[in-house]
């Protein structure tokens, strides 16, 4: 089963979500309204919380975790990803946070403590480091992750269209299985 419990915590999905029947989600995972998991994603809120925003998706193969409580860090690092967020296929986001209207690119991994802030496209392969902030308004991409020039208007709209796409496509994934 793809959705389980652990230590008492469940995973709440709201209406309208998809989530692939190969994803696995446990524990205390909040998914919000029109969220799409996608093939082979394993979301693992189990010594933190994860919390996935609104008409967000969340491509195949991609690993969402947290860091717990410890001395050093009294609150631990949980998942927090914002509305209308596209992350690409096979990312690693790690206790980080990211805000809305944000663009992970493939195979990016996103590291505790790191905060993306709104409208951010994060290119392919890019490696954001622990506690860095990405600003907002700009393409980032590297290892590390460096600020490669502000975003154009065009690329802001397609922000909050590439949300709106995956939810097309995930009503489509709902309405076939139904």
């Amino acid at each position: 089963m793809p959705i389980r419990s652990y230590k008492s915590k469940s995973p709440t999905i709201a209406k309208h979500c998809y989530v692939d029947a190969s994803s696995v989600i446990v524990g205390d995972v909040e998914c919000a309204e029109h969220v799409s998991i996608w093939p082979l994603v394993a979301a693992r809120g189990d010594v933190n919380y994860i919390s996935i925003g609104a008409r967000t998706n969340i491509q195949d193969g991609t690993v969402l975790h947290v860091s717990r409580v410890s001395e050093l860090n009294p609150h631990g690092y949980p998942l927090i990803i914002g509305a209308d967020v596209t992350i690409g296929h096979k990312c690693m986001l790690h206790g980080c946070i990211l805000g809305n209207r944000i663009l992970v690119g493939m195979g990016t991994i996103v590291m505790d403590g790191a905060i993306v802030e709104d409208d951010v496209f994060i290119g392919a392969g890019t490696l954001v480091p622990p506690k860095k902030i990405l600003k907002s308004g700009y393409l980032y991409k590297g290892n590390p992750a460096q600020q490669a020039r502000p975003l154009k208007e065009s690329e802001v709209a397609f922000l909050k269209q590439s949300a709106l796409n995956y939810i097309k496509l995930k009503d489509e994934y709902i309405e076939e299985s139904n």
